[in-house]
């Protein structure tokens, strides 16, 4: 394996400061702008004192500079005092003189302070400090965010920040930043498909859409990452539909390396779930079915990823009490209680954890199933941390009757493969049942947030940061109000709300673009006379009952969306020169979603009018039927040429591209019209 990139960013960094510990303090200048840095500050303290520099620079024109602790401070100029006591040796001076109240207990892990103060020579300084390294970087990314006007977005937005006189930069109260209420903050990479494919090698994130992922988080307080896609998930190399997109498709393991070693250097703990499926390392699937026939092979295959592969850099340990190759519920092949099955992999798994690394984080993530076994008698080791699994959609289908006295946590979903093109809004949700589940079962004391492929989710993404940072102060109203006028004037705003609200409700019941996709199927089968045809499994046969239950649904969903494109449209025709992001984030996904319900409403009209016909035999209902296949494809041609041209910003003018799409549902074709054209002509010669 090559040079780790933490190694050799930390290289890159210390020789900058060699460079300015050379640069003549008799240079110093009133209008320069210095940061002083611990001389034993570690790799993530020197990260994020960078990315104060780069934050610095885009609103003030003056030099920048970073010094050590252990030079002579300049006498003029402005000076920020940056790091934790333990690494600083000014920031401990000035505790120690109390004219600054932190130190590792004070005001806690996680926990900061900004300060304005004087130092032994007289001169002003601002205090930047952390109870430990964290506490430190979210100091910094807060006084980024609230004094510099640097939005934790702003590669995906577009959102720059103004420039800043040296009296805004001191333009601030002194302030404590408390801990947050959850400790663990973690994002999972799943179902990244459209944002691993969007430039480069498919299935497979470049680097520019990875860090600056990963930049954003950060300044969000998720402190931990799970890589999981990028791992190489088992449909990857396995199912047809992706085979068929990447036929060679091949896991890089350095790539893998090198991603997590970012992460790493910008404060993210690991988190891995040692399921056996990877690419990375798979195990035969008919392994995972067994446990009492098949156990050394797990054993076998854990110590592989620990001795062998990039995942002996994990920090959380995560495995789900389900089949270990497949995202499924555990059906065992040799006649085992899968409770018991469980109860011994944990106990098993915990213990080879604790040999390779005895300071980890272990966590039992419960799905569906999961959720039942564990009220029914699944009890694991008492020092892992138990996760509650929301549906999809933000709430939770199953009840916590005990929790044993374990510690609890939550898995929520920002986004989800129901509703991985259009986002579906909910800070509502996140308001009630984050606290519900805070308040009710203290399950605090971690979450996991699926952010899909992150660029549609990313109000859904703060508000679950925003929650686990401070659930008394969270309210759906504010974040609301706050979050869209951060980016659009208070009256086009209001329309943001409102739209984004419409298009909530639109997705009741967990129907989600990707679910009338499937509804797509369901019409097309019918009105051609032809079983949905799956990979792997079963044929559906043609049925016109699994059209009707869609009709009604479909009709409320159209309602909705009508509401929320008038909102949307209204709000962009306020906006300054048609503001692009608000063209992306709030117009163009009710555009989208509206495009596909206006074709399966073709659809469905199609179908009831195919329904009378087999009814009464009148041929007048075929004809009907057929004269609505022009307004179809019309419609159809829609669908596609507005996910083709994408959004107005160039940048992002491929994301909704049809061919890296994520193969959920498939996709409707010109074909599928065809076919149903052949079919009713067909029906109509029979007659």
């Amino acid at each position: 394996m090559t040079t780790t990139l933490y190694k050799k960013n930390v290289a890159i960094i210390l020789s900058v400061i060699v460079f300015f510990m050379l640069f003549s303090c008799s240079k110093s200048n009133v209008d320069h702008y210095y940061l002083i840095v611990g001389s034993s500050a570690n790799a993530v303290e020197l990260e994020v004192v960078n990315d104060l520099k780069k934050d610095l620079s885009k609103v003030v024109n003056e030099e920048i500079f970073i010094l050590t602790d252990v030079e002579k401070l300049p006498e003029s100029g402005t000076l920020f005092i940056l790091g934790t006591t333990e690494s600083n040796t000014i920031i401990k001076k000035l505790a120690s003189d109390k004219k600054i109240v932190l130190s590792t207990k004070l005001p806690g892990s996680r926990g900061g302070i900004w300060a304005k103060t004087k130092l032994e020579n007289e001169q002003e300084a601002i205090v930047i400090g952390g109870s430990d390294v964290e506490g430190f970087q979210y100091a910094i990314y807060d006084y980024a965010k609230e004094i510099l006007g640097v939005d934790p977005f702003e590669y995906w937005t577009g959102k720059l920040p103004s420039a800043k006189t040296k009296t805004a930069i001191y333009d601030f109260k002194p302030k404590t930043i408390a801990p947050p209420k959850v400790p663990i903050l973690a994002y999972f990479e799943n179902d990244v498909d459209e944002l691993a494919n969007y430039r480069g090698k498919l299935l497979e994130y470049d680097w520019e859409s990875y860090t600056e992922m990963i930049n954003s988080l950060v300044r969000l307080r998720y402190n931990a990452i799970q890589f999981f896609d990028m791992l190489g998930r088992p449909e990857f190399f396995v199912r047809p539909e992706y085979k068929k997109l990447n036929p060679n498709y091949q896991i890089d393991v350095e790539y893998l390396d090198k991603m997590i070693d970012y992460a790493k250097l910008k404060g993210m703990k690991i988190q891995i779930d040692f399921e056996l499926g990877y690419q990375i390392h798979p195990m035969d699937e008919s392994k995972a079915e067994c446990w009492a026939e098949y156990k050394e092979d797990w054993i076998t295959a854990w110590k592989y990823y620990l001795e062998k592969t990039p995942l002996s850099k994990t920090d959380i340990y995560v495995l789900r009490p389900r089949n270990q190759v497949w995202d499924w519920e555990y059906k065992s092949s040799c006649g085992e209680s899968k409770i018991d099955v469980f109860n011994e992999v944990y106990e098993t798994f915990g213990a080879l954890v604790d040999q390779y690394n005895p300071d980890a984080k272990k966590v039992a993530i419960c799905y569906s199933d999961g959720m039942e076994m564990f009220n029914e008698g699944f009890t694991p080791p008492e020092d892992w941390t138990v996760v509650w699994s929301d549906h999809g959609f933000g709430t939770f289908d199953h009840e916590i009757e005990d929790t044993k006295g374990f510690d609890f946590g939550t898995y929520m979903h920002a986004g989800y493969w129901l509703n991985h093109t259009v986002h579906n809004p909910y800070p509502e949700l996140v308001e009630t049942v984050m606290k519900d589940m805070f308040q009710k079962y203290e399950a605090d004391k971690y979450c996991l947030v699926n952010g899909q492929n992150f660029r549609p989710f990313l109000l859904n993404l703060e508000a679950y940061s925003q929650v686990c940072y401070n659930p008394e102060t969270f309210t759906s109203d504010s974040f609301y109000k706050n979050w869209t006028e951060r980016y659009f004037s208070p009256n086009v705003a209001e329309h943001a709300v409102a739209s984004m609200q419409y298009l909530h409700k639109a997705q009741e019941g967990r129907k989600g673009y990707v679910e009338h996709l499937w509804e797509i199927r369901e019409a097309v089968s019918y009105l051609s006379n032809a079983p949905i045809v799956r990979p792997g499994k079963t044929p559906i046969p043609y049925d016109y009952e699994r059209v009707l239950g869609d009709l009604e649904n479909t009709a409320r969903t159209k309602s909705y969306l009508e509401k929320a494109f008038f909102e949307a449209e209204t709000g962009y025709k306020k906006t300054d020169k048609k503001d692009v992001f608000y063209h992306s984030y709030i117009f163009l996904p009710v555009q989208l979603y509206t495009d596909l319900i206006e074709f399966e409403t073709e659809l469905h009209k199609m179908a009831v009018l195919k329904k009378r016909y087999e009814t009464t035999k009148d041929d007048t209902f075929l004809e009907e039927a057929m004269a609505i296949l022009p307004e179809a494809k019309s419609k159809l041609k829609i669908v596609f040429d507005h996910r083709s041209t994408g959004d107005l910003d160039n940048k992002w003018e491929n994301w909704y591209s049809i061919s890296i799409r994520r193969q959920n549902n498939g996709f409707p074709t010109y074909e599928m019209l065809d076919a149903i054209e052949a079919n009713l002509k067909k029906m109509d010669t029979l007659n």
